[in-house]
């Protein structure tokens, strides 16, 4: 065996040791799933072998099943359409997708007790093998997760993971653990009983072998001829105030745009009416629809294999040495400098936080402090990680503290004067080979870096908001930033676990610039006469978090309208839309509305109670659509529609030069509907040819925002793809 050791002591225990060659974390793919297989033929046949004891040589359990071998299933149909046709490649694929579906339930009924001893996290299809055995014991660690998590990338768990939880705990617990994929402590897991016992690390493996010792039962109570399910029969008084709000909640939450959560529903719907093995088929059969879904496929491609990529350094310049950062300071301790020290400090790096005056510096950190309390409330930090962290942070107002830093990053006021002046302040502090980053989310980076002296080292970082839940940073290279610069910067943004896209300059980059078309087309429909209602609904329903009100309210109105007027000033009249210009003009100027940020907005903001839609807004409106004549697709098409051919145009211009950073880039930074992939991923899951026509559609309707532009044009004649044509070589860099 390459990836297991089985060993059986005097008791007649075996210890199979889960241990794969040249990786840190043990994955599923198809020849573990064979050794496996193996291991549970000759374990069962040997009658010397009481029972087994499945454990790994590695700090952690599983990581799951290896997702690219689950893509690699959709080409293995495509060629077995033309050998042995629909339905012969139908029953191929649903075979090879409930192998270890199959294998897991050997195991459960092989006549032997298994013993899972979790000395580490366990994820997806390794948690799975865990709850296929009959006794599960975690060693103590705080950092020990378990879960299946499988829904956030497009899939559900189809190794028997959905019809097991199903059977161990209350539908309405089992559907909220399935629909959230939550990683659970392994403390939180025991509470759930999803694990049995928690005991020290060193006592961990024995603790398995005393409970097979003690006559562990090797038959799972859904196999004994007592068993009732936690919440009684389906089509019972239990079941009858469960599932119809179970499907309300559904569309409530995802407005039916994600196959994964549908077939999961469905699974455990039809499963809980059905014996073990049948209803295990269920879901395999479901698992399987789901797993040739484009948004399963999409989503797995993005929030998967592109991520990893992306983490990983695939846009890291090679041969450059790793950079080491042992402080870093922070120019601007307001919210976003503030935010930006805190998640650097809580990476173990030393900070300095520097503002006009020492009050201010202390505001900053107290935000950190503010940030860190509510953890040690929550119990996920310790008083003691409270000192520790807070001890990384220096609150000053001296620049001179900068001198010993490794990367300096200026989170100042969105003002290219006040920004000039900072940089002009901090650049003969610092030492000669510093990298100097600016958090800018709209000002150019080359022209920011006119006013430093060696421009190779100056680049951008720009956090989105809220820094602490926001996994993307934005890295933007000027016209003269260097490798050394980029590596910096990916480097520190690997340290504080976020994840990078890198991007040419332009104004507004991508991620600033595509959400910009999204608030515009909200701004435009309200002028045509939409609901707001309506513009802010369909925009969830298109699979966005927020509508484009709601959004412009977040980041600032006023700031909105700041950005169009330098727009203007530097590209001319022809670069705004008047429309728009207009409206923005009649909420900041005339009616004081800057936005969530005073209270008011296109929404009003009380003090106690939910956010409403301003009743104002309907007399900024010339005319006053009905809603049943508002076609709820183009406005759909409109709202994602935009964004994706804004990203097209960047793409274009190369401003991006990486479809994975155009995707990840999107669903992270300004979360755009995750079902498609992100926005060209959106193109492609539609077909250029199909996307372009729409366009065209909606040129002719709306103007001429809408126009596709050449290189667009020139793909949907030919038939081609983003993913088909500029796929990047895999490349990973250190």
């Amino acid at each position: 065996m390459t990836n297991f050791k089985l060993e059986t002591d005097a008791d007649g225990i075996a210890l199979v040791t889960w241990d794969m060659p040249g990786r840190s974390m043990n994955v599923l793919d198809g020849a573990v799933l064979a050794e496996l297989s193996g291991i549970i033929e000759k374990t069962t046949a040997d009658t010397a072998v009481k029972g087994v004891v499945i454990t790994s040589g590695k700090d952690s359990f599983c990581a799951g099943a290896d997702l690219n071998v689950l893509q690699s299933l959709g080409a293995l149909y495509i060629r077995s359409l033309k050998t042995r046709g629909e339905e012969g490649a139908a029953r191929e694929f649903f075979e090879e997708s409930r192998k270890a579906s199959l294998l897991y339930r050997r195991l459960e009924t092989c006549g032997k007790p298994w013993a899972c001893a979790l000395n580490g996290t366990a994820m997806g299809g390794g948690f799975e093998l865990a709850l296929a055995c009959h006794y599960r014991v975690a060693a103590a660690n705080p950092k020990t997760r378990v879960g299946l998590p499988e829904i956030k990338v497009g899939l559900f768990p189809g190794a028997g993971g959905t019809t097991r939880i199903s059977r161990m705990m209350a539908t309405q617990d089992a559907l909220q653990f399935l629909l959230k994929g939550d990683q659970l402590n392994v403390e939180r897991a025991k509470g759930m009983k999803l694990i049995d016992a928690v005991v020290p690390q060193a006592d961990m493996i024995q603790n398995a072998k005393d409970w097979i010792k003690a006559g562990g039962s090797a038959k799972k109570p859904w196999d004994m001829e007592n068993y009732r399910l936690p919440s009684g029969p389906v089509y019972a008084k239990g079941g009858m105030m469960t599932w119809p709000a179970v499907n309300a909640i559904y569309r409530r939450e995802t407005y039916d745009n994600y196959p994964a959560a549908r077939g999961m529903l469905q699974a455990v719907y039809e499963g809980l009416q059905l014996p073990m093995d049948l209803a295990l088929r269920v879901e395999s059969r479901h698992f399987a629809k789901v797993l040739r879904s484009p948004e399963a496929t999409a989503m797995i491609r993005s929030l998967f294999t592109s991520m990893q990529d992306l983490n990983k350094g695939a846009r890291r310049p090679a041969n450059i040495p790793p950079s080491k950062f042992k402080r870093v300071g922070i120019i601007g301790a307001g919210f976003m400098g503030a935010s930006i020290g805190y998640v650097t400090a809580q990476a173990g790096i030393e900070v300095v936080l520097i503002d006009r005056d020492q009050p201010s510096a202390d505001k900053g950190k107290g935000h950190a402090e503010k940030m860190i309390a509510e953890q040690v409330a929550r119990g996920r930090a310790s008083e003691a990680d409270k000192a520790t962290l807070l001890g990384r942070i220096t609150a000053t107002a001296d620049y001179n503290t900068l001198k010993d830093c490794d990367l300096v990053i200026e989170a100042v006021f969105e003002d290219r004067k006040i920004k000039a002046e900072t940089i002009r302040k901090v650049q003969d502090i610092i030492g000669p080979n510093v990298v100097f980053g600016s958090n800018t989310s709209t000002l150019p980076i080359t022209s920011l870096a006119e006013e430093f002296k060696d421009q190779s080292r100056f680049i951008g970082i720009h956090f989105f908001s809220p820094v602490e839940k926001m996994m993307l940073v934005e890295i933007i290279l000027g016209k003269n930033t260097g490798d050394k610069a980029i590596a910096a910067a990916l480097d520190y943004v690997r340290a504080i676990r976020k994840t990078p896209i890198v991007v040419n300059d332009s104004r507004g980059f991508y991620t600033s610039r595509v959400v910009s078309a999204y608030l515009r087309e909200g701004h435009l429909m309200l002028m045509e006469g939409v609901p707001a209602a309506m513009i802010e609904n369909i925009g969830k329903m298109a699979g966005m978090p927020v509508g484009p009100l709601s959004l412009n309210d977040e980041v600032g109105v006023d700031l909105g309208l700041k950005i169009l007027k330098a727009t203007e000033t530097d590209l001319g009249a022809k670069a705004i839309d008047p429309v728009q210009k207009a409206l923005l003009i009649e909420m900041v100027e005339k009616r004081g509305r800057l936005g969530r940020k005073n209270g008011k907005g296109f929404y009003d903001y009380p003090e106690k109670g939910p956010k409403t839609l301003w009743p104002g807004l309907a007399d900024l409106q010339k005319q006053q659509l009905d809603p049943d004549v508002v076609s709820i697709d183009e406005i759909k098409q409109r709202l994602l529609g935009i964004m994706a051919l804004e990203t097209a145009r960047c793409f274009e211009e190369k401003v991006l030069t990486d479809v994975r950073e155009a995707d990840v880039g999107s669903i992270l930074g300004f979360g755009f509907a995750p079902y498609s992939g992100g926005t060209l991923g959106y193109i492609d899951m539609m077909g250029t040819k199909k996307f372009a026509a729409l366009c065209k559609q909606l040129e002719k309707k709306c103007g001429a925002r809408f126009k596709p532009n050449k290189q667009l044009a020139d793909m949907a004649a030919k038939g081609e793809s983003y993913y088909g044509k500029f796929t990047p070589a895999k490349k990973t860099a250190a």
